[in-house]
């Protein structure tokens, strides 16, 4: 039976829209797609297929209990047994999973990538290098308005109303305190580039160390 080296295990957190998935790409390309295998928190959502449509868009997306955290912390720790996941697929136009998944293969590296990833303790205790994106709110709020209006099939005046009513003081009671679980914080997210270019090399070099 081979034996394989440790996956080192990243996870980025940081606001709606701060940038986090930019930050997880340029790891991507940088570290390279085939050492890599990435999990978004958001892809963890519980299903509510069962709740009336009308009662689906009142749950509180932000809140810590709208995320099935344990299925994603048992799929972290499958992984760095070197076993394959079934990574779920969520529709955000429905509230509801898919019947379909994404098979992921054990890697050397795997990126856990969400807003409230630093607010579990059992999921935070896997990571092996923890960066928080710091992003201005006014520049979050732009571009969470952007996405929810191109890929999410939301209106403005819904997206204004979540922000305000859900989004907003979610990320003050839970993601902004978590900012203090961090290694490192990046300002401007991928687009601070001595930033990322230190991540990348502490993680080609935490990948090295482990063969």
């Amino acid at each position: 039976m081979p034996i394989h080296p440790n996956p080192i295990v990243i996870g980025i957190a940081g606001g709606s829209g701060s940038g986090k998935t930019t930050v997880a790409n340029v790891i991507l390309k940088q570290v390279g797609e085939q050492k890599i295998a990435y999990l978004p928190h958001d892809a963890y959502y519980k299903d509510l297929r069962e709740l009336p449509e009308s009662q689906r868009a009142q749950i509180n997306f932000d809140h810590p209990n709208s995320l099935e955290t344990k299925l994603l912390t048992r799929h972290v720790q499958e992984l760095q047994q070197w076993l394959p996941i079934q990574l779920p697929i969520y529709d955000f136009k429905t509230h509801s999973r898919t019947e379909e998944s994404i098979h992921i293969k054990p890697q050397a590296v795997i990126i856990v990538e969400g807003i409230l990833i630093f607010a579990e303790p059992e999921l935070r205790e896997l990571f092996d290098v923890k960066i928080f994106v710091d992003t201005d709110s006014d520049i979050r709020f732009i571009r969470r308005l952007q996405r929810d209006l191109t890929e999410r099939g939301r209106t403005t005046q819904a997206v204004i109303e979540q922000y305000l009513k859900t989004v907003r003081p979610m990320h003050l009671e839970f993601v902004e305190p978590s900012k203090r679980y961090a290694d490192v914080i990046i300002p401007e997210g991928g687009f601070n580039s001595v930033a990322m270019d230190m991540v990348i090399a502490r993680i080609e070099r935490l990948i090295n160390n482990s063969q």
